[in-house]
């Protein structure tokens, strides 16, 4: 993993390779085109009239127009706002205003729709997806409340937080019970931890399991069952960086019931509830995070920390990230 030259802040790491969400499914409608930042860039989303998700580099190749300020979408067909001219699904100019088409095309970008998520691939010098974005929950589990917001630091120093168990009673308050992980597998990490609120013993009773899925450094997903319910609440939690210690932090929430219902009145009855509880978790998780975001505003990356006892899921996670950086 290569570094830049250090810094106030430590060094300056390289932007990772991997999936990275730049938006929610429902932020993109059909016919609507979107611009987000990724590693510096602007992208441009856009969905084609048929729903299919696409993602392009933002200027037209005629004349250096953005896409994102004035494009818009007519069939299947990204239409450029400066001289109207249509570029296909597969990049090609197809037709102009007054005349035929030139040879261009617009250089485009891998994107996977998952779980209500749009993904779009970061490789070094624009090498290729070098694994899948894998479905992070069962068809059906999407989320109904998000929020987001900059944070002024690296990714890796916001995906690393999870593994460090030592901050949870610190800033958070909370309580490990058990940990179990995390455990690398290829470009995902998992772990399992049983956690409660600190305070009196009446309120340490409680505890929840959390299932941490985390797929490259874009995407964690958590889950929490909750028997009453009888399904499961999934908190997603995306990490794109934007430029250089730049990071967008995007909440996501949502409750299924992962039973058969036993009717269509029922599962309909319960959506409400499970809008209303996955609301309840975001905004407590929001209230977590905004502990963690004043750290993470003003911390500087150590790139040899000085690890103590208990401090193992931090090593491991440090390796296992150098598969996300380019070699040297």
């Amino acid at each position: 993993m290569t570094t830049r030259a250090s810094g106030e802040r430590g060094p300056e790491l390289p932007y990772p390779s991997g999936w990275f969400c730049l938006a929610l499914s429902r932020e993109l409608a059909p016919g609507a085109v979107l611009t987000r930042r990724l590693a510096g860039e602007d992208v441009v989303l856009y969905r084609t009239r048929d729903g299919q998700p696409h993602a392009v580099r933002p200027y037209c190749p005629h004349l250096g127009a953005h896409f994102g300020a004035g494009g818009t979408v007519e069939g299947r067909n990204l239409v450029c706002p400066f001289h109207r001219f249509a570029f296909a699904p597969d990049g090609v100019c197809v037709a102009t205003p007054d005349g035929p088409p030139p040879r261009a095309r617009l250089e485009h970008h891998t994107l996977r729709e998952r779980n209500g998520f749009l993904f779009v691939w970061y490789g070094h010098d624009g090498a290729p997806p070098g694994w899948e974005m894998p479905d992070t929950s069962p068809p059906g589990a999407v989320p109904t409340a998000s929020w987001a917001t900059d944070v002024r630091a690296h990714v890796q120093e916001l995906t690393e937080n999870t593994t460090d168990l030592r901050h949870l009673p610190v800033v958070h308050h909370t309580t490990v019970w058990k940990a179990d992980g995390p455990r690398a597998e290829g470009p995902c990490l998992r772990t399992y931890l049983r956690l409660g609120p600190d305070g009196p013993a009446l309120l340490r009773k409680i505890q929840w399991d959390h299932t941490f899925l985390q797929a490259g450094m874009g995407c964690l997903r958590i889950e929490l069952p909750v028997p009453a319910l009888g399904g499961v609440l999934r908190l997603w939690v995306m990490h794109t960086p934007t430029a250089p210690r730049r990071t967008r932090l995007l909440l996501a929430c949502g409750c299924t019931d992962d039973r058969q219902a036993r009717s269509t009145g029922t599962a309909l009855l319960k959506r409400p509830v499970h809008r209303a509880v996955a609301r309840s978790l975001l905004w407590t998780s929001v209230r977590k995070v905004q502990e963690d975001v004043r750290i993470w505003n003003a911390k500087r990356y150590e790139p040899h920390p000085r690890l103590a006892a208990g401090d193992e899921g931090i090593g491991l996670y440090r390796h296992w990230v150098r598969q996300f950086y380019p070699p040297g």
